[in-house]
């Protein structure tokens, strides 16, 4: 296994589990991707531009584009975070902004514990 890749809080899960069948398999296969292949495709996975280590899973099932927003700790262990319906060109600032704001939530709680 190259990378654990594990849901925080239910930010993922909530949004998750409001998919069709299809889609779901779909978000499976390429998580799955991320835990066993070293070098993963820019195609399913991507650092976002602007951002610091914020990186998207990128899905796409019948013309319908999903992105699950993640980042890293201590090296190969991917978190998740939200994660929405893509219908335009350019991903939403606020699910960006929802995203950073998550990231920051994750290591100030792990901060504190």
């Amino acid at each position: 296994m190259e990378r654990q890749v594990v849901a925080f809080r239910r930010y993922f899960l909530n949004f998750y589990e409001g998919q069709l069948d299809l889609v779901q398999a779909k978000i499976e296969w390429t998580l799955n991707l991320l835990r066993t292949i070293k070098h993963v495709p820019e195609k399913y996975f991507k650092h976002l531009e602007g951002t610091k280590g914020l990186y998207e899973i990128r899905v796409e099932v019948g013309g319908n584009i999903y992105r699950i927003f993640s980042f890293f700790d201590k090296g190969s262990l991917v978190i998740l975070g939200n994660a929405f319906q893509k219908k335009s060109q350019k991903t939403p600032k606020q699910e960006i902004d929802k995203a950073v704001k998550i990231m920051e939530e994750y290591f100030n709680a792990k901060e504190n514990s």
